[in-house]
């Protein structure tokens, strides 16, 4: 996702190098610690769903998926295409209130994925996510290379990414799956450097006596949706390539 619709109430401004490291560490911790949150979240939803019998039964019923259970693999979508679109008119506890309702919401859905793939394979992409992420994003945040040009590959990787995910849904090959999956981790990874790289800029640009305290959460709370969806993209591609599925 790209953030130019976001910040355009966000002024870049002569400052002394150590108060725009300040400024960008502090706004960066809080990115983070906002996806770590939604993060938990998800997991303890995803566990609750998959190992309590009767909160599954809400999800499937005799005659396949219930009303919750369509909801909660189609809704999703919906809730992060009105944080983006809304960004403007939510107000800031609005806008984090979606992202935390989106986050659960997310975690029921991945309560499927735990009952389909054995937990040793979750668990090892999840931590090969991690760190994936970890170094990508470590790698955005100190590199002083521009990576614009970079991201714009990168958001032209991913529409192809979808494309073929759409086309490879009525084809049923295993072996496009595959490759999708490779350039889909390589697309994410990538995004997730060149999303630090932004959001630290964007700390770096605030200007805190211009821009309110509650605009700044807000665009905390997007950064930290973009990053949220870096990351489990990541897992999910990695799954999709290695996940070993229950007998």
């Amino acid at each position: 996702m790209d953030y130019s619709n976001r910040d355009t109430n966000l002024q870049n401004i002569s400052l002394t190098p150590t108060i725009e490291q300040t400024r960008a560490k502090t706004f960066i911790a809080n990115v983070f610690l906002l996806m770590f949150i939604a993060l938990g979240v998800s997991a303890l939803f995803a566990w609750l769903f998959s190992t309590d019998a009767q909160l599954m039964s809400y999800l499937i019923s005799d005659t396949g998926l219930s009303g919750l259970g369509k909801v909660t693999l189609f809704a999703p979508l919906g809730f992060v295409l009105i944080m983006s679109f809304g960004f403007r008119k939510l107000s800031a506890p609005a806008l984090l209130g979606l992202f935390i309702l989106y986050a659960i919401i997310n975690g029921i859905s991945f309560s499927f994925i735990l009952l389909a793939f054995t937990s040793g394979s979750v668990l090892g992409c999840f931590l090969s996510a991690s760190a994936m992420f970890g170094v990508m994003a470590y790698m955005g945040y100190t590199t002083n290379q521009d990576l614009t040009k970079f991201g714009r590959i990168l958001i032209m990787g991913l529409i192809g990414t979808l494309i073929a995910m759409l086309i490879n849904y009525f084809l049923h090959s295993s072996q496009l799956d595959y490759i999708i999956s490779i350039i889909g981790v390589m697309v994410f990874t990538g995004l997730t450097a060149f999303d630090v790289q932004k959001l630290k800029r964007i700390g770096e640009g605030l200007e805190y006596d211009d821009v309110s305290a509650s605009d700044t959460k807000k665009v905390s709370v997007l950064g930290a949706l973009n990053l949220y969806l870096d990351f489990l993209n990541i897992f999910l591609f990695l799954l999709r390539m290695f996940g070993g599925r229950r007998s």
